[in-house]
């Protein structure tokens, strides 16, 4: 499809991507060669475009801000994506007004395609005709999903909204019906019997998957003294195949997705929570990672193996934490066999710590929070989610486990996924020792810089009235964790090989490693399956492969020899499962934040015109967004309710700054605010600044009439909006960059 009857241009002129919609009308180019800054479209260009769909542009000029503005000359690909939102009717018209924002453009519905909707529901349309430059797009509703207020229906909106898989293929769940309901003599030849080893489970009260079990004793580690720890992970592979029903269903979803009171599984339940769980008291396989530790913490030798185990416990961090806390109290009197177990874990994870520090991984303290619903889905609280000694004793033994594996698997020279952190891109760096200076820290980093250097910055700035300000912009330098097969080891946690092995009953790569684990231990070669690839997955990684650039190498460590052949499409092929995974792994949490938004916004609807007190969380040029003390909800204060002067955003400091009077706001500043506005369709809630001395709404801009100063504030940021390097925030949220910038690096608690 061409616009303009323009001749097409040679290549080298026209770049390919995909839209990123704006809920304002505008949106960017998302180009596919990975390239910065994104293309700009202005609103007259997205008129015949849809968030999402794949276009070529060429770019026309600089806007006034020097970002590149693009004209769309053809679009390439639409995706058969449906559209979620409420059925409306304006003046005898019939439309739908997308849920997701950055569809910038309601769907007219014929009435002869309404099916049984009935005005203001939920629905799913279909696009039967794409938008023009001079019409809007037409469509049919295809499913109807009930009310916006039923019981649930954030999580139905999500999981169409994202394109989370949500139902198995018939072909899955007969296979998994198939399966024995318990392990079988056959099941258990050539493995090693550890069903005698009081391995137990630690996790949390409402887990019903139990991927992991651990147990320790003393042992002795050359002349000295140590321990062997034992994690016994589920042996999933045992029982999905590769290239099966089961795995192809797996590997669509690539991940489970977790919503408050409810869990979208990567497996059927039959082996979720049943053949692979490993729940007390039953048989179960297992894949074994048994490890001698030194008293500093470090692994001194490894074994991998398969097994067949008993759980011999099932507890809870709540639990642990209380016995190890008192070995006296009435919890350890009722698991007084087992009391003696989890002091030898809790000095292995001691000495696991101590090794930790002596790397300099980063650790910072951050809060999580919880969200707490009735039996009809709705919110009653909101509580942070206490990490005890417990989550960090099963945390650090994961740890040594994924370590192990990644290092087992680079020895085998195999390709498998590793877990990639990659240190802060110069730019980040850039900007993280302007704000240092800024901030009088006195430290600042260095031009390779380690992750101790942070620890360390941390570490001297934690007594600081700023240190939380200071702390959140050490986290925002940091860039996302991905899976390839290509090993940078993992900046944050300063290892040189990491990889994700534990969690095979709900992460694919995890699934992948075990497998590659397998083969090593058979003397054989792991075939990735010919699964489904992302779209046009190997087309752009050949592009992006051929513009890495190459890391330094370590000391003694031999250049990378190039591929070529069936060396290199085999490692595109690790790629585009590592790409698939790590954009699926996105969806997961781009999906969770959207429902935990929904039902935020709900639980503050119910709060409007309150007062609470909060504190700063981020910064940007139109705003400052305010998380509540005692909710831990999270809203806007837009820059035009900040008072009748010109703000300034300083981005060398993170703060705002009134040019007349001095008024400072930075990441830290604690404010009094009241809530005045919630918009459950842009998931977004907006707060008036009070004033500390009479509580009352401090001026907004609008109020000051006749004395307001010309050009009070600057034009609102139209950065890009959620979904792309950003993709931390909550959709539909209005340039949020800094909030999600903020929540950037943030512990998953148990599993890292």
């Amino acid at each position: 499809m061409k616009f303009n009857n323009q001749a097409a241009l040679p290549p080298a002129d026209e770049i390919e991507g995909s839209i990123q919609g704006h809920r304002d009308g505008h949106g960017f180019l998302l180009r596919d060669d990975g390239q910065q800054p994104d293309i700009f479209l202005p609103p007259n260009e997205m008129r015949a475009v849809l968030h999402q769909d794949r276009v070529r542009v060429r770019v026309v000029r600089q806007d006034r801000r020097g970002r590149p503005e693009g004209r769309v000359v053809e679009i390439i690909e639409r995706p058969a994506r449906p559209l979620i939102g409420r059925l409306l009717q304006e003046s005898g018209v019939w439309l739908v007004a997308p849920e997701d924002k950055r569809y910038g453009q309601d769907v007219l519905i014929p009435a002869n395609a309404l099916g049984q909707a009935q005005p203001g529901q939920v629905v799913v349309v279909e696009l039967t005709e794409p938008p023009a430059l001079f019409g809007q797009p037409v469509g049919r509703i295809t499913e109807v999903l009930g009310e916006v207020d039923d019981p649930g229906m954030e999580i139905e909106i999500a999981v169409r909204k994202y394109g989370v898989p949500h139902i198995f293929s018939e072909a899955c769940l007969a296979q998994a019906a198939a399966l024995p309901d318990k392990v079988r003599a056959t099941d258990k030849r050539q493995r090693i019997d550890l069903t005698d080893i009081p391995l137990v489970t630690i996790d949390g009260e409402d887990a019903r998957d139990f991927d992991d079990a651990v147990y320790c004793e003393p042992a002795k580690v050359g002349r000295s003294k140590g321990w062997r720890l034992l994690v016994a992970i589920a042996d999933v592979s045992h029982y999905v195949q590769t290239g099966s029903a089961i795995d192809i269903d797996a590997y669509d979803r690539a991940t489970s997705v977790y919503f408050p009171r409810k869990v979208i599984p990567m497996l059927p339940e039959k082996l979720s929570n049943g053949l692979c769980s490993l729940n007390p008291d039953v048989e179960r396989l297992c894949m074994v990672c048994d490890m001698l530790v030194t008293t500093k913490g470090e692994v001194h030798a490894y074994q991998f193996y398969p097994a067949v185990m008993f759980s011999h416990a099932r507890f809870t961090y709540t639990e642990v934490a209380a016995i190890l806390a008192n070995t006296r109290g009435p919890e350890a009197a009722k698991r007084s066999e087992r009391v003696r177990d989890l002091l030898n874990l809790h000095d292995v994870y001691q000495a696991l710590l101590q090794s930790r520090k002596a790397r300099g991984a980063v650790d910072f303290e951050t809060v999580e929070t919880q969200i707490v619903c009735d039996d009809n889905g709705r919110i009653e609280k909101i509580v942070p989610r206490t990490r005890n000694e417990a989550h960090k004793l099963i945390e650090e033994a994961m740890l040594a486990a994924n370590v192990c594996s990644a290092d087992f698997i680079a020895q085998g020279k195999q390709h498998g996924l590793y877990r990639v952190h990659e240190g802060p891109t110069p730019e980040k760096q850039d900007l993280l020792r302007s704000y240092l200076k800024a901030m009088a820290v006195g430290m600042t980093i260095s031009e390779n810089p380690q992750p101790s250097e942070f620890q360390a910055i941390a570490e001297a700035t934690k007594d600081r009235p700023d240190a939380q300000q200071i702390h959140t912009m050490l986290l925002r330098s940091m860039q996302q964790a991905i899976y390839t097969p290509i090993n940078s080891g993992h900046f944050g946690l300063a290892f040189e090989a990491y990889t994700h092995f534990t969690s095979p009953i709900r992460r694919y790569p995890d699934l992948l490693v075990h497998r590659v684990i397998k083969a090593i231990l058979g003397h054989t070669k792991y075939q990735l399956p010919a699964l489904p690839t992302p779209g046009d997955a190997h087309a752009k990684l050949s592009k992006r492969l051929a513009k890495r650039v190459a890391p330094p190498l370590a000391p003694g460590e031999k250049p990378r020899k190039k591929e070529t052949g069936a060396a290199l499409a085999e490692t595109q092929s690790w790629e585009a499962a590592g790409l698939h995974c790590s954009a699926n792994e996105r969806r997961a949490d781009e999906a969770s934040r959207d429902v935990e938004s929904w039902l935020k916004c709900k639980y503050m609807r119910e709060h409007l015109g309150e007062e609470y007190s909060g504190i700063v969380s981020a910064v940007t040029s139109f705003g400052i967004f305010i998380t509540l003390d005692a909710m831990y909800v999270e809203g806007l204060v837009h820059i035009t309710e900040l008072g009748g002067e010109y703000f300034k955003f300083d981005e060398a400091r993170q703060e705002l700054r009134g040019e007349r009077s001095g008024i400072r706001y930075a990441i830290g500043t604690r404010v009094q605010v009241q809530v005045s506005r919630v918009d459950l369709d842009a998931r977004r809630i907006d707060f008036l600044l009070l004033d500390e001395d009479d509580g009352l709404p401090a001026r907004s801009a609008k109020e000051w009439g006749k004395d307001k100063p010309k050009a009070t504030t600057p034009p609102r940021n139209p950065s890009r909006p959620a979904g792309r390097a950003d993709a931390d925030a909550p959709s539909g949220a209005r340039a949020k960059k800094g909030q999600a910038r903020a929540r950037r690096g943030k512990s998953s608690g148990k599993r890292t």
